[in-house]
């Protein structure tokens, strides 16, 4: 066989770095023809002695390059340079000013402020010069040099030029602005001028922080701590409470709305929500007025629905989506509100329902006299309705316990219904995405009429431009989908779905066309949950939609970014499979043709993320990128091509064995690399028993050997439970197949007495570990041909085991398993997985049947043995009973006469 990977030295000299830097350099190209030839050869050559050290040499050589390059330009010149410039840029015509304000601001970036420190002095002198050809100059030079602001990140380094800019510059600046800015003359150059100032303002002033500072961060952790101390040690905190509870309410109060506090205000009410909820604290709340104040002054203000918001939902959706939906809104100022309404609610229910009741018909209210104005004011109501409503949820099912004084039909047809209904889905955004959350989150609270009577509707918010929006409405329409009725059948049934189905199928995909949504996970978790639901109804449609399938595969293949979209891509394309050919078998061969050069391309780049017995040649055509070596590096991919490797083996071994048997020795190639790994050993085994079971014997005959070589190389030198149970059915399975005399001769080819020692060492200690159905019976089935048809067993030195290896068999049957597994193996798989690696994800509608190689041919493995030992008793008279009575246990051999009475047959 011949080795999977070759290591090879990589000499320490120039010509290696030039020709390693060359690849480098390459991998950047936007090309793909160029940029993966170049990435597949660094991934070749990552095993090679001294490549390492290659790359360490070459980033040495690159910091010396650019630490230690001697300076192109003398001291001298340079300061000379720096004294002039300022002067004959500003004496020079105004094309020449341009490039030479360029060459300032280039020199500025190297040398400004430290070496430069007069740069700006220089400057600010000329805006008293009033001629406004002077001063445009220095504008423009400042506006090259400071525009970079608006971009670097923020650091100390960055915080000290910026205020030493603005101590030196910015009262100068806004001087000059002042005195010019209502100059009616020389307009031209004026406003020039003007346009250049405000540009700088804007550069000076980017960075100002809308992220919470040092004071924020101190009082948003002491209101962090001061929570934990009231939830965990109630009793020492008790005397300091009431000071905590008016600070932090005078905090509250005063405090604004900017986004810098968010954190700190989020975390004051949590403050508020710990206490509130604690039986030791009831009587602080429980005054009508602290109530109604807590309400009027803490959680309406802090369920608006701010500018910021507003520009996250149309900016960021994305973003707003994971926090909204996804429960990663833990720090912002309405999850907290949330969380202090529920607290409250759990000792004074009925008064807050009341109090928050009468804020919510006024919010209504003001909504009623002008939803073009007051549009925020129904998205607090229902924030606040949602907030009031909730006492208990899961992801699953929604809302699973609600406020039974808050009456969530009559709020969904008196004020949610008219959104959904709205004929144009792109009118307030907003409250259309929180009339589809209401349904989705109050779907179990909700009757099943009214549930019937929002899916149209919801489909008709697929094609709403707003990303969050459309995102909510494909969200809900997969959530009712899922929900289960009386009998464990789907509430919303296919036929009740009847005349929608056409115009769901349409948006669905519509809506992946959309800006910002060709990648949604939530549209196309909706597509694959939509074909599990309607199920045969979707046939007439697939040849349509498999063409949009395939080519949103193609395009995700070539930049998957999106894990959970690409599985439930897949998903859809199982189910787009299973359906269609279980109602017309003959369209397999379409699939074939649609899915074929869109596999064949993804194997080909390598990309990660994502009949009868005898193989169609456009099956055959993609074999040969199975084993390319790069693929089986990453450790996700090794699970589904192990299990398409054994489709291909299982569909066509004969096939491979004849017109493909150059790619053998790259099947075994892969199999000895799964077999070197701890984590993967059990997939290489899978292999090697498909290769086994199904390639024509003929085929490997010369393989055999060497594969035996390898797994007693990795027996010896890493032995785990695992290797051994998975060895265990090999070798049986290998009995099976080729018969016991062929795996005696085996094992003493490789070493005399080898035979005796697997038995010995091996299969009679270990085989009670053996677990599974289908494992345990190909063992049974192969140590009763070691037993019985094995003569080896009968008349040479191997025949004192047959007695331990019988006794063996029959605690197999009738003992519990061997479920133990020595303390140093708990942490292999962690131990053998390589840093960071996609992950596997099983396909939900590609499931695989168990496959049983002996099949019917063995029904019980008891009557087996038994009819084998009456049939080898038969050939040598009286010497089995001669060695049961003299050898096995006397258990064993009760056992043993069960199973000769089941099988009707006596040993002779």
């Amino acid at each position: 066989m011949t080795e999977y990977t070759v290591t090879t030295s990589m000499e320490l000299n120039d010509a290696n770095l030039q020709s390693l830097t060359e690849f480098l350099r390459k991998t950047l190209d936007p090309d793909p023809a160029v940029r993966r030839p170049a990435e597949k050869f660094l991934e070749s050559v990552e095993g090679n002695q001294n490549y390492p050290l290659l790359l360490l040499t070459m980033l040495e050589k690159s910091q010396d390059q650019v630490e230690d390059e001697p300076n192109k330009v003398s001291d001298a010149d340079r300061t000379a340079i720096k004294a002039n410039i300022v002067n004959l840029m500003l004496s020079s015509p105004e094309q020449i000013q341009k490039q030479l304000s360029d060459a300032i601001s280039i020199i500025g970036r190297e040398d400004f402020p430290q070496k430069w420190p007069d740069l700006l002095t220089e400057m600010v002198n000329r805006f008293r010069s009033g001629d406004f050809h002077i001063i445009n100059g220095v504008l423009r030079t400042a506006h090259s040099l400071f525009k970079r602001y608006r971009h670097e990140f923020k650091s100390n380094e960055l915080w000290t030029e910026i205020k030493l800019v603005l101590d030196t510059f910015a009262l100068p600046l806004t001087e000059l602005f002042k005195t010019h800015a209502t100059d009616v003359n020389a307009l031209k150059v004026l406003f020039s001028s003007l346009t250049l100032i405000s540009k700088l303002f804007y550069s000076l002033n980017f960075q100002d922080e809308e992220e919470a500072g040092l004071l924020e961060l101190l009082k948003s952790q002491i209101c962090d701590n001061a929570a934990l101390y009231a939830q965990k040690y109630d009793e020492e905190f008790q005397p300091y409470l009431p000071r905590f509870v008016t600070a932090i309410w005078n905090l509250l109060v005063s405090t604004g709305q900017e986004v810098k506090y968010d954190l700190l205000v989020s975390n004051a009410i949590q403050f508020l929500a710990s206490v509130c909820e604690r039986p030791h604290y009831k009587h602080l709340f429980e005054d009508q007025n602290t109530l109604t104040s807590i309400c009027e002054k803490v959680i309406v203000p802090n369920m608006e629905f701010r500018s910021a918001d507003e520009e996250a939902f149309e900016d960021n959706s994305e973003e707003y989506i994971r926090r909204d939906l996804e429960g990663s809104d833990i720090d912002t100022r309405r999850r907290a509100a949330c969380d202090l309404v529920r607290g409250l609610c759990k000792f004074f229910e009925g008064p807050v329902t009341a109090i928050f009741s009468g804020y919510v018909n006024s919010m209504l209210g003001e909504y009623a006299k002008s939803p073009g104005q007051n549009w925020k004011h129904k998205d607090a109501a229902i924030y606040l309705v949602t907030s009031l409503a909730s006492k208990a949820q899961t992801q699953k099912h929604g809302i699973t316990q609600a406020n039974e004084l808050v009456d969530l039909n009559e709020f969904f047809v008196n004020h949610i219904l008219s959104d959904l209904k709205s004929p144009n889905v792109n009118e307030f955004p907003v409250l259309k995405a929180d009339a589809i959350k209401y349904v989705m989150i109050f779907r179990s609270q909700l009757p099943k009429e009214q549930l019937l009577q929002a899916v149209p509707l919801l489909i008709s918010h697929l094609q709403a431009e707003s990303t969050v929006e459309h995102t909510y409405a494909a969200h809900a329409l997969e959530r009712l989908f899922t929900m289960r009725g009386p009998n464990n059948s789907t509430l919303i049934t296919p036929a009740e779905m009847a005349p929608f189905t056409e115009q769901l199928l349409n948006n669905l995909f519509k809506a992946l066309a959309l800006p910002g949504s060709e990648e949604n996970e939530y549209i196309m978790k909706a597509i694959m949950r939509s074909f599990s639901l309607l199920q045969d109804a979707i046939v007439p449609y697939i040849p349509t939609l498999i063409g949009q399938l395939t080519h949103k595969l193609l395009l995700v293949s070539k930049n998957p970014s999106k894990p959970h979209f690409n599985h439930y891509l897949f998903e859809s394309l199982c189910l787009s499979v299973r359906i269609t050919c279980k109602a017309n078998p003959t369209t397999v061969s379409s699939f074939e043709e649609a899915l074929f050069p869109v596999f064949t391309e993804i194997l080909q780049n390598d990309v990660q993320e994502i009949h009868s017995n005898s193989i169609p040649s456009s099956y055959m055509a993609l074999f040969p990128h199975l084993l390319q070596p790069v693929l089986w590096e990453r450790t996700g991919n090794i699970p589904p091509l192990v299990r398409l490797l054994q489709a291909y083996l299982e569909k066509g071994g004969p096939s491979i064995a004849s017109s493909a048997a150059d790619k053998i020795p790259g099947l075994l190639g892969v199999f000895q690399k799964l077999i070197a790994s701890k984590a993967n050993d059990h997939q290489g085994f899978y292999l090697i028993n498909s290769i086994i079971e199904h390639m024509p014997a003929d085929s490997i005959t010369q393989y055999r050997k060497q594969i035996y070589i390898l797994l007693f190389q990795r027996l010896q030198g890493s032995k785990t439970t695992k290797f051994i149970k998975s060895f265990l059915v090999f070798i049986n399975l290998y009995c099976v197949k080729y018969g016991a005399i062929a795996l005696q001769e085996m094992f003493d080819s490789i070493q005399p007495k080898m035979f005796g020692m697997v038995l010995e060492k091996i299969i009679i200690p270990e085989v009670q570990k053996v677990s599974g159905p289908v494992e345990k019976k190909i063992c049974a089935v192969g140590i009763t041909k070691i037993l019985t048809e094995c003569p080896s067993m009968m008349d040479t030195e191997y025949t004192k085991l047959w007695t331990p290896l019988l006794q063996a068999l029959i605690g197999f049957f009738e003992l519990p398993e061997d479920d133990s597994i020595p303390d140093d193996e708990h942490f292999i798989d962690i131990e053998d997985t390589p840093g960071y690696q996609t992950a596997f994800s099983q396909l939900a509608f590609a499931g695989k049947k168990e496959h049983d190689p002996i099949g019917d041919a063995v029904g019980n493995p008891k009557i087996l043995l038994a009819h084998s030992l009456h049939k080898l008793s038969t050939a040598c008279p009286g010497r089995v009973p001669s060695m049961l009575s003299t050898s096995l246990n006397a258990d064993a051999l009760q056992f043993l006469q069960g199973y000769l009475q089941a099988a009707t047959v006596q040993l002779v």
